[in-house]
């Protein structure tokens, strides 16, 4: 089981210098996502208030296991710059980049 601070701090360290920017984390927010019946995706997404960035107060982010035996991992920051407005239309950004991204 990973320790939930531990997860935080390295997703913190990824908004960071992703973003140029500090980051405090605020929350995590529990997300389920639905379409045409099915889950698309469930987990929890950290909720991280900005300082100095130019364009965006918060940001959403995650990580989920991907590659050969899902032995890495892969962290996804979304900034809350319109549509993005929350946790759950940060996921649905995701969901839609990552399809457009496989559809490549």
């Amino acid at each position: 089981m990973v320790n939930k601070s531990d997860y935080i701090a390295r997703v913190q360290v990824t908004v960071s210098q992703l973003h140029n920017c500090g980051a405090t984390w605020r929350e995590t927010v529990p997300v389920h996502e639905v379409f045409r019946g099915q889950t698309v995706w469930q987990g929890e997404v950290e909720v991280f208030d900005l300082h100095n960035h130019p364009k965006a107060k918060r940001a959403y982010a995650w990580s989920h296991c991907e590659g050969r035996n899902d032995e890495g991992e892969r962290f996804v920051t979304v900034l809350e710059i319109p549509p993005v407005v929350s946790a759950l239309t940060a996921v649905r950004v995701s969901i839609v980049a990552d399809g457009k991204k496989n559809k490549k």
